[in-house]
């Protein structure tokens, strides 16, 4: 019998829900490209509840306590006094989400000396340290694809309302103001701006194709250049480098998986080449973009606007200076946890955890560390190395 050790983030502050504003969620059988959806024997919940929450435990209860496995949920993660890491010492299966991470680097890989498998519900594994999994034959998965057009559907909105002042706008209808020239004074048409996705993949290939309706210039830079017939499609140029394609663009969105390459990747250095009054999305990993430049190019105007929903760490200290930078757009890391979202993720997690218990193989796309290698997805999205630190930061800010 395994312990399985959750992480998941707090309950709503009024409590677990018990209705939702919708009685039901489309079902989403298969995925762009062909992937089907997740696929466990059964599932535990009703698609459209909130899963990801200590209450959710991501319908996961029954299903592993009949199995006579242990299941431990918590949102206590940072810090060494944290039920986290008391619990990790005999952990034989860790789950984790990008929303709430459990920053799970070497040192506690070190400590959890029956570890066998670390599980993102969700995709993004940056905050499994991949390079002590490779090294300790550990096994890490994710649900790929199972939040991907969830987050696309965020980007765009993101752009949207930087580019048309939505926020501020709605705060002086909230106010009670009807000023229009306040708010039309950094409105512009979205129309015939060039924009541009770092990484094309399942995430940064979905924004684009959501675009292309408005007529904008579509733009992207990948590791992995799409095939002729889609640029073709879409109208895509592409570039070799982040470096060579910001320079161009009216709108950047940021698309990539964090490893030590992308790490720090929108510095002051970069953003100095872009054009003054440019936006920046970023859905991707805080860590991809330095923090305080970020802040200063808003502050000058090099910038026009930022907005995403990802931090470094997570959760954000209160005087977090995203918090408060001007002409930002920021929110908690909600793109990929919809309750759409939330079915698929939690499925897909069931489905690793039947599969595991059951001896048969993941599903190659869910893998991303595997035999004391990058596999799957993670052979394709990933470099070696690691860009997992954060625990440390998040427990100073803990209180």
């Amino acid at each position: 019998m395994a312990k399985v050790l959750c992480v998941l983030y707090d309950d709503p502050v009024g409590g677990y829900p018990t209705t939702y504003a919708r009685d039901e969620v489309p079902a989403i059988n298969s995925y762009p490209g062909g992937q089907s959806a997740p696929t466990p024997s059964t599932i535990d919940f009703t698609p459209g509840e909130l899963l990801g929450s200590v209450s959710g435990g991501l319908g996961l209860r029954d299903f592993l306590e009949s199995g006579g496995h242990t299941f431990v949920v918590t949102s206590d993660k940072d810090g060494a006094d944290s039920e986290f890491d008391r619990e990790l010492v005999d952990a034989d299966i860790v789950i984790s989400q990008p929303f709430w991470p459990a920053y799970l680097t070497a040192e506690r890989i070190a400590k959890a000396k029956n570890l066998k498998m670390a599980v993102t519900a969700g995709i993004g594994s940056d905050h499994v340290d991949l390079q002590a999994a490779i090294e300790r034959g550990i096994t890490v998965t994710e649900v790929t694809f199972s939040n991907s057009i969830s987050v696309a559907e965020h980007v765009v909105m993101m752009i949207l309302a930087l580019v048309r002042n939505y926020i501020p706008s709605y705060g002086w209808v909230v106010r009670g103001g009807w000023n229009i020239a306040d708010c039309a004074e950094r409105s512009y048409d979205l129309e015939g701006m060039k924009v541009g996705t770092v990484a094309a993949g399942r995430i940064g290939s979905a924004v684009l194709r959501r675009l292309k309706p408005f007529d904008v210039e579509l733009h992207y830079t990948d590791r992995h250049r799409l095939s002729a017939e889609v640029e073709e499609d879409l109208g895509l140029t592409f570039h070799e480098t982040t470096a060579e394609m910001v320079p161009l663009l009216d709108v950047v969105t940021i698309n990539a998986p964090l490893y030590p390459e992308t790490e720090g990747l929108f510095d002051e250095a970069l953003l100095s080449t872009m054009k003054r009054g440019a936006y920046i999305v970023n859905t991707a990993r805080g860590k991809i973009c330095d923090r305080d430049a970020i802040a200063r190019a808003l502050e000058s105007g090099q910038l026009a606007g930022y907005a995403g929903d990802v931090w470094f760490p997570q959760p954000p200290p209160a005087d977090h200076p995203w918090r408060s930078m001007p002409h930002h757009g920021m929110t908690p890391h909600i793109s990929g946890t919809s309750l759409s979202a939330q079915a698929r993720y939690a499925a897909g997690t069931r489905e690793i955890l039947e599969c595991f218990f059951e001896g048969r193989p993941i599903r190659d796309e869910y893998l991303i560390v595997d035999g004391g290698r990058l596999a799957g997805t993670g052979a394709h999205s990933y470099g070696e190395g690691n860009a997992t630190g954060g625990s440390e930061e998040a427990a100073r800010f803990k209180a």
